[in-house]
């Protein structure tokens, strides 16, 4: 294990100082890997990777993703997260009967529950990295963020009539409708006193140990009751990033970073075990010749694809087709969001985390039906999306004619929104100036006030600030750069002085601390 996520680590980093597709390099750097001399067998093993690995990932992808954004876009998100779950996995499954006769209908239904959910990670990692418009971005995170929870439940009811518990229309609608409800309603119910002991919570380090357990009590406490914990998790999370600017500033910027390495150790480690299961797979599998499964390979993987698309077109254009008031609201999407969206439909860990878990007999003690040829289809679909999909992708957006984002008119809003801000402040700070108590000398209250105008002035600079003749740089980058210079030169000043044992290391620490929270304040992160 050290050294899966040593190395997954690793060519995690390779990919991002390059500025390729981490999930994609994995994978591939995991195939190579597992044919070397020495390398264990690894296995995903259903009871670690759902309850241990998908709650942490969910719950920081909610907490990112923005609830505006995800209710401006409900009627999409629901049509994809649900409805095309639900249709892929009944028309996956017929395909894959029709395609191989020795399969039973029931365990074809399990494959294309199994196949139905694209990633969570691998699609919005790469939307973000290629750069796609931010109202597809919110659609495919809100998907990623529910799908799970539809394919699991429907992943269950098909299970269920396979090994022989018999199925009815009615108990697979009224097994949705608990895991739906119930997952919701236990999110409902633990935001609250999970926001409430956020906010009474004062040790940083606490806090964030505390933010480390929330998705998996959520996820255990929705799952003891049959109820789905993908749901509770994301609707918990969603709540606590909403109300994230509740909590102190010193609690944000540590759960950010903490959160930010948890979801790259765990993203890196389970997309280089997709790799490194080849092996594991190929040889469990027997009585099938190449040229077949080659053949079934090809034909599953082109109607994987293709089905995403003839889902996406009729829920883009249907709705304002059927609706005058949707149709005069939002206008008629271009044709560039259906294909974009179908063609960003990449399966990944949650599709085979859930095909290890297929039973291996049924429950009169026979083998469960061709369980071996299911976990190499399943395999085999989730590489080839990865590659054919995830390596095209940045292609086609960079071709495709799609809609600029409006950067002028989001810095815009940007500077209008922090003047509106500083107004606040500088009021604020006027009527406490006015009580005798809070007087400062003349010098501090003035400093005081050039914080404000800075923080006001510094958005509008960067739409039109004059710029350095030799340098190019506005006044508010000059700024920035010259103040991390100084603060540099102030650390080594420290180090220094410890060096030469005028200073203690706490005192070290204390004072550095606090210059580290200064150059916080002068970071720009650039969209």
């Amino acid at each position: 294990m050290l050294v899966l996520v040593a190395g997954s680590t690793a060519v995690a980093g390779v990919a991002r100082r390059f500025g390729l597709s981490a999930p994609l390099l994995l994978v591939v750097v995991g195939l190579g890997a597992a044919y070397l001399p020495g390398v264990p067998d690894y296995t995903l093993a259903p009871d670690i990777v759902l309850p241990l690995v998908l709650p942490p990932l969910l719950y920081s992808a909610a907490q990112d993703a923005s609830f505006r954004s995800l209710r401006r876009n409900l009627r999409p998100v629901l049509f994809l997260s649900i409805g095309y779950v639900l249709f892929c996995t009944l028309t996956m499954g017929l395909v894959a009967h029709a395609l191989i006769p020795s399969l039973p209908l029931a365990a074809a239904f399990v494959f294309g529950a199994v196949i139905a959910p694209p990633d969570a990670v691998a699609a919005t990692a790469i939307a973000r990295k290629v750069g796609l418009p931010g109202n597809l971005v919110s659609i495919l995170q809100g998907e990623s963020l529910v799908n799970d929870a539809t394919a699991i439940t429907a992943y269950r009811v098909a299970v269920a009539a396979a090994v022989g518990e018999g199925f009815s229309f009615g108990s697979a609608l009224g097994q949705f409708l608990l895991a739906a409800l119930g997952g919701t309603t236990v999110g409902l119910v633990l935001m609250l006193p999970l926001q409430w002991l956020r906010t009474r919570l004062r040790d940083p380090l606490l806090l964030n140990t505390f933010s480390l357990l929330v998705p998996f009590a959520a996820y255990a406490a929705a799952e003891a009751l049959d109820a789905s914990g993908v749901i509770a998790v994301v609707v918990v999370g969603l709540y606590l990033g909403h109300y994230a600017n509740c909590v102190d500033f010193a609690v944000r910027l540590q759960e950010e970073s903490v959160w930010s390495m948890v979801s790259f150790l765990l993203e890196s480690s389970v997309f280089a075990l997709i790799g490194l299961q080849l092996p594991v797979v190929v040889r469990q599998l027997g009585g099938w010749s190449a040229g077949q499964l080659t053949v079934w390979v090809v034909v599953l993987l082109v109607a994987l694809i293709g089905l995403r698309f003839v889902w996406s077109w009729p829920a883009t254009y249907l709705p304002g087709l059927l609706s005058k008031r949707i149709l005069e609201r939002e206008g008629r999407p271009s044709w560039t969001r259906p294909f974009i969206v179908a063609w960003a439909g990449m399966r990944g860990v949650v599709s085979l985390a859930v095909a290890f878990s297929i039973p291996e007999t049924t429950h009169d003690g026979s083998p469960f039906p061709d369980r071996d040829l299911l976990l190499f289809l399943v395999f085999a679909l989730v590489i080839g999306t990865l590659l054919v999909q995830g390596l095209t992708l940045p292609w086609l957006v960079q071709r495709l004619p799609l809609p600029p984002r409006d950067r002028q008119t989001e810095t815009l809003r940007e500077a209008q929104a922090q003047y509106d801000a500083s107004a606040v402040a500088e009021a604020r700070l006027d009527e406490l100036l006015e009580d005798p108590r809070n007087r400062l000398p003349e010098a501090l209250e003035a400093r005081l006030r050039r914080l404000l105008d800075r923080r006001r002035n510094a958005v509008w600079e960067r739409m039109g600030a004059p710029v350095h003749e030799s340098t190019g740089e506005s006044v508010d980058s000059a700024y920035r750069r010259l103040t991390r210079e100084t603060l540099a030169a102030e650390r080594r000043a420290l180090v220094r002085l410890r060096g030469e044992e005028r200073i203690d290391d706490e005192t070290l620490r204390r004072l550095v601390r606090q210059l580290d929270f200064e150059e916080a304040l002068m970071v720009h992160v650039e969209e």
